[in-house]
């Protein structure tokens, strides 16, 4: 099975006359291995179609199956237990900055609560060298750079091993070559090790990463094709 498989799904906020639809009949598709961008205006409904794979939104209509679980009457347990198989990157990094770089993202492994310190440890020094920090791992947010911040970031959201990996507009916030680090680490990182990646984006710059790029407007997917 796909790890992401949407069927007709259908989403709307507020109730009576304040009822609005922001997802209409969206079907998408991601293989493993596969990285596909979602691009199209503000407001086209590409962060809540992102929310809603990610288990962080209960889904209204529809299907939606994530790493083999179908998600429409799903409770609040499973919902938490699908989104430690999943690792999140976001714009803003959301990184402790009164924690190193080491320290942010041995917190990805404190789910299993068996595993020793030492060895959490461990697997965040060799997962930031694997995203070229190596060297940088007692360092705060403070002292690293947005591109550095954001490579951590990403070393957080890969450390656990997840089944599948969300991105929101991951790039939007660095510079040009930044930005294309950032993107092609993320790319390589999918092919490497054969996990999906599912990215929200307005940044024409990185399209070239992607296997496929589904365009969204007024919360339909209306296309899909190659960069």
């Amino acid at each position: 099975m796909d790890p992401i498989h949407v069927g007709r799904l259908n989403h709307a906020y507020g109730d009576g006359e304040l009822r609005r639809t922001v997802l209409r009949d969206v079907s998408l598709t991601v293989q493993a291995g596969e990285v596909v961008l979602l691009t199209g205006p503000s407001g086209s409904g590409k962060t809540t179609l992102l929310t809603l794979i990610g288990a962080l939104r209960g889904v209204q209509d529809g299907s939606c199956q994530v790493l083999g679980r179908e998600l429409i009457g799903a409770a609040e347990g499973e919902r938490v237990a699908l989104r430690r198989r999943i690792g999140f990157i976001f714009q803003n990094h959301n990184l402790l900055g009164f924690l190193t770089a080491r320290q942010n993202v041995a917190m990805a492994l404190e789910i299993d609560p068996v595993m020793p310190e030492g060895e959490r440890m461990a697997r965040a020094g060799a997962m930031l060298a694997a995203v070229g920090l190596a060297g940088h791992e007692e360092r705060t947010p403070a002292h690293l750079s947005g591109g550095q911040r954001q490579r951590v970031s990403i070393a957080r959201a890969l450390v656990a091993g997840p089944g599948l990996v969300l991105a929101d507009e991951p790039t939007a916030a660095l510079d040009r070559v930044s930005g294309g680090e950032v993107a092609h680490l993320l790319r390589d990182m999918a092919k490497s090790r054969g996990t999906p990646i599912l990215m929200v984006t307005h940044d024409p710059r990185i399209l070239g990463i992607a296997d496929r790029v589904v365009a969204m407007e007024d919360g339909r997917a209306v296309a899909a094709a190659a960069p």
